[in-house]
């Protein structure tokens, strides 16, 4: 059922991506997408490593240890997703966002860890996800801060160099 499951996820994922970057902010979608990849990667890495969480089905289990369909492919996409519908928000409005991805998450992996054996918490919790979640998102929404500002600096100094 767990490679039922794997592989289910991995079509919707790859079904999906057309979607996501298709638009005026492709190139910002792209940053968030591998950004987030390398940011879940790196996270992943070191709980696995420090046996807080284990995957036990998992692709190419011979080369990984994390699950690489979360890493750069799900946790990726749905960080491009929470850009998209929080783009243009203010602070608080973010943060009320964040949860709608959060918490349904915590539950998610909380119901899933004990149902299935895609994964098993050592030394985790639904509070570990939810923290490590909105931890994620946030950096990567103030990686999409930053750019947005480089771009308007960017856009000043393209005023600037056409005048002169």
């Amino acid at each position: 059922m767990e490679k039922k499951l794997l592989n289910l996820l991995t079509a919707l994922c790859i079904v999906s991506l057309p979607f996501l970057f298709k638009g005026s902010k492709m190139r910002e979608n792209l940053v968030i997408f591998f950004s987030k990849g390398v940011i879940a990667t790196l996270i992943d890495a070191y709980v696995v490593g420090t046996k807080r969480v284990a995957y036990p089905v998992r692709p190419f289990p011979k080369i990984f240890k994390t699950n690489i369909i979360y890493d750069i492919l799900f946790f990726p996409i749905l960080s491009v997703v929470w850009v998209k519908i929080s783009y243009n928000d203010k602070f608080w409005k973010i943060l009320l966002k964040s949860l709608i991805f959060s918490v349904p998450m915590s539950l998610g992996q909380w119901f899933m860890e004990s149902k299935t054996g895609l994964f098993k918490w050592k030394k985790w919790s639904p509070f570990h996800t939810f923290a490590s979640v909105n931890f994620t998102l946030f950096t990567i929404r103030g990686l999409v801060g930053l750019l947005k500002i480089l771009d308007k600096l960017k856009g000043k100094q393209d005023i600037t160099q056409s005048q002169g």
